[in-house]
């Protein structure tokens, strides 16, 4: 069997009368990375912390790197590296001055080489004597990866890491993800971006803090029931306030320059394609997209549709 870097079981965390995670198991393998999906306030970032070693399970039992959740906290952070979405590190400080404090703190061997290897694999030499407040967003989610891979991390937690920055920035980003991955990292990574959730090897959906469904992207896909049907065409954006109101249309949208429709009673679907008939666009079903998938999850798990981004 592959060897697991977290192995978790009933994993809880209660704020007062709130749950905010409720009985989670999760069994990731080393080197894979996997993807924490869900609506605003579902318990990824909670989940993630307590992981981590930052917050302490309420209730639950299991194993991270080898560690004991509950009793060796401090070894799993010393292990991990934690990636927040909000930049934590010091704008006051240069780029190198930020890489050069953080070896500090890990008490980190040849720290002056370790900085300069760091600086040239993340591709930040020639920002090194930028302050980091002058950074864009994209250079500070690069330098606050440097940082917290610096030691090494045999687990890589990244709580939204890409949130407001540009496509670009976003590829490069996930370009060294997959690097650290191929090189033995196992990383977890929670992110509102479908197309990022399709780079992950492995996703894990959230809602409520319950574990809803997990699997690779085809699985989830699959699993989920959905039919979709898309027309393309002039002016097919006008239909949508129709066919939307049609009994069997869970989701109705244009993107793509097509209308989009999806839902799980096919019949309802094709007499809500033939209403339109009329309009003269040709109609064809497809393959669901992940977004399809999780958007119906965040209505049959009640979540409010105006918290996704």
């Amino acid at each position: 069997m592959t060897e697991l870097a977290i192995d978790v079981r009933g994993l809880s965390k209660h704020f007062g009368n709130k749950v905010a995670v409720n009985k989670v198991d999760l069994q990731l393998p080393k080197g894979q990375v996997w993807g924490f999906l869900g609506p605003n306030g579902s318990g990824k970032t909670t989940t993630i912390r307590m992981l981590c070693g930052l917050l302490k399970a309420t209730e639950g039992e299991g194993r991270c790197l080898g560690f004991d959740l509950r009793s060796d906290a401090e070894l799993i952070r010393r292990h991990t590296g934690y990636m927040t979405q909000k930049f934590s590190f010091w704008n006051e400080l240069t780029v190198r001055e930020n890489l050069e404090f953080v070896a500090r703190i890990y008490e980190l061997e040849n720290r002056r080489r370790c900085v300069d290897d760091t600086l040239e694999v993340l591709g930040l030499g020639h920002r090194q004597h930028q302050l980091a407040e002058a950074l864009s967003g994209g250079w500070k989610q690069r330098l606050a990866l440097a940082a917290v891979t610096m030691h090494k991390p045999e687990l890589l937690l990244l709580d939204e890491p890409t949130a407001g920055v540009d496509p670009q920035a976003r590829r490069d980003f996930w370009d060294q993800i997959h690097r650290l991955s191929n090189e033995g990292m196992t990383v977890l990574v929670s992110t509102h971006y479908m197309d990022e959730a399709e780079r992950c090897d492995h996703i894990v959906y959230l809602a409520h803090g319950n574990l809803i469904t997990e699997g690779t992207v085809a699985d989830i896909i699959d699993q989920s029931g959905l039919i979709s049907f898309r027309a393309e065409g002039t002016g097919v954006r006008s239909l949508e306030p129709h066919i939307a109101a049609q009994a069997g249309v869970e989701y109705a949208a244009y993107f793509a320059a097509g209308l989009h429709i999806c839902g799980h009673d096919r019949a309802l679907l094709e007499k809500a394609v033939s209403s339109v008939a009329s309009k003269g666009y040709h109609w064809q079903e497809i393959r669901p997209s992940l977004e399809d998938v999780f958007i119906a999850l965040m209505d049959q798990s009640g979540a409010d549709l105006r918290s996704h981004a």
